[in-house]
Order: structure tokens, then C-alpha cells, then sequence
């Protein structure tokens, strides 16, 4: 783990796919999406917290500062960087990245933060993101703090809101991951994903 690095669980969409609701509260194998995602993502990072809007009090459980977009309209996950970003810059100054994650991946790898982070000091980039399957996966990514400001101007003074536009401006190093036995950024973005999950959980446990 790396207290200088702080993770974002991002969780702030409509989940319009899903026919709405917390893509992270639907059980898989008897526990919640969300339970993995923070089981798997909590020992490489330091402080972590969930972006999340609406009422915070569905996810007491998990103990967790819920962050609410801090640019409104539902601006999609490059908000949520944004929120993250500040979020660290104000609470936890000793970070200077932030680490986010999708709320809908459960089988993120357990090394993923070190691999972005190596990722981003071989190519003397400003940022990394994941791959597998030779695609890429932008919002599973390790985000310098330093760059909130100009993350800030792009989405409120430019309407920049699809997050390969901002990324396009800056060296974006990327982390290539293996999909065999199975693809660890795979996400359950439908009901019926869950079924395929299911199938995934027996390979990964």
C-alpha cells in the first residue's frame, strides 16, 4: 500500500443499463459488488473514499466518505476524478495521486495501483490508465492531484465531459493486463452481466 496514493471507488452514475439504482449493491456470490471492489482496492491505496450522489446513507455500512459530484448535472466519471482530486488535495495532502475504480468491476487485480504507478515512471507520463483485450479501460486510472485545476477549467469553463478529451492532452502511460482466465476489468453494467459474473467468481476463487 502507498499512503501517498488515494482511491476513488467511482460510483456516480445513473446505471441507466442496470435499470437504475447502485451497480455496487447488487450481490454477487451473496455479497455486494462493492464489498469486492473495496476488499480488493483498500490495501493499495490509503485513504479511499466513494463518490457517490443522492442520499449517502446507503452506503453507512462501508464507513467511507461518500463524495457527491462537485460539478453538478451528472457530468459522467471524469467528474468523479474531479471530485477525487479535490477531495484528496483538501483532506489528504500527503497524496499526490489518486487512484480511481469503477463500482461495477469485482475482480479488480490486486496489484493494479503498483502497475499503473510503474506504468506511469517508465514512460515519464502524467498519468496511467488500465488495458486488457488491447482496450482500454479510461477511468481506471492514477490521476497526479496537482492537475485538478486544469481538470476543473476543462469540465466547467470548456464542457469537457468525455475523459479521453482531457487525457489527450497530457503522456498517458498505460498497464496492459492479461483476460485470461478471465478479464479482471470485466463490469456488470446489465442484469445480465450478473450471470457471467457468477461464471467469472468460480475462476477467480
Amino acid at each position: 500500500m502507498s499512503d501517498e496514493i488515494a482511491g476513488v471507488i467511482l460510483a456516480g452514475g445513473l446505471a441507466r443499463r442496470m435499470g437504475g439504482g447502485d451497480k455496487g449493491l447488487r450481490t454477487l456470490g451473496g455479497e455486494p459488488i462493492l464489498s469486492r471492489i473495496i476488499d480488493r482496492t483498500r490495501g493499495q491505496v490509503g485513504p479511499l473514499a466513494l463518490n457517490a450522489n443522492g442520499d449517502p446513507a446507503r452506503f453507512a455500512e462501508y464507513d467511507l466518505p461518500v463524495l457527491p459530484d462537485v460539478v453538478d448535472g451528472f457530468a459522467g466519471p471524469l467528474a468523479g476524478v474531479l471530485t477525487g482530486l479535490e477531495w484528496a488535495a483538501r483532506e489528504a495532502p500527503q497524496c499526490e495521486w489518486v487512484a480511481t475504480f469503477p463500482s461495477d468491476a469485482p475482480f479488480l487485480p490486486k496489484d493494479l495501483v503498483e502497475r499503473l504507478s510503474r506504468a506511469i515512471d517508465a514512460e515519464g507520463a502524467d498519468m496511467a490508465c488500465a488495458q486488457s483485450g488491447g482496450r482500454d479501460h479510461p477511468v481506471i486510472g492514477l490521476w497526479p492531484v496537482s492537475l485538478a485545476a486544469d481538470l476543473r477549467r476543462a469540465m466547467v469553463d470548456e464542457d469537457i465531459k468525455k475523459v479521453d478529451r482531457w487525457t489527450g492532452r497530457f503522456r498517458l502511460a498505460v498497464a496492459a493486463f492479461e483476460t485470461e482466465p478471465f478479464d479482471p476489468f470485466f463490469n456488470a453494467n446489465r442484469p445480465e452481466d450478473l450471470d457471467e459474473a457468477a461464471r467469472i467468481l468460480a475462476l477467480a476463487e
